[in-house]
């Protein structure tokens, strides 16, 4: 899940290779498999079992580690969001421009805060992006 921080744009975009997901079973099998098939006159050598070993317990580390770093970053969103609730805010509107208001309320989906703006004439703004909010103001 990507999610966003005040001002910034991040890609939305997950490469396939970080869907997909080899684990521990999968490697076992792998191994066993390459183990059932080897050549009985030149079997696997110890350096390259331990290299491989390794290799997967880097990634299978490495893969903990950037799902750790997902979780930090949404709770920061989350965090930030929380933090803009009675807030005076400039949304930046797709038509190019801006709007000045009042955070209201949060909505929390799978991509992240949601924002509701009250404009100073009343209306609301929803489905307000972190991403679309360029500057918080001191005062509400």
């Amino acid at each position: 899940m990507a999610v966003e921080a005040i001002g910034n744009e991040l890609s939305t975009t997950t490469s396939e290779l970080a869907q997909s997901r080899l684990g521990q079973e999968d490697f076992i099998k792998l191994f066993l498999t390459e183990l059932t098939f080897q050549d009985p006159l030149e079997p696997i050598n110890n350096r390259e079992f331990l290299a491989q070993m390794a290799q997967f317990a880097n990634l299978e580390q490495t893969r903990i580690t950037n799902e750790n770093t997902e979780n930090l970053v949404s709770m920061n969103a989350t965090s930030q969001s929380l933090g803009l609730l009675g807030r005076q805010v400039e949304v930046s509107i797709t038509s190019g421009g801006s709007v000045i208001g009042s955070v209201t309320a949060i909505a929390f989906s799978s991509t992240g805060p949601v924002l509701s703006v009250k404009r100073t004439d009343g209306t609301v703004l929803t489905d307000v992006r972190l991403s679309q909010i360029k500057l918080v103001r001191q005062g509400a």
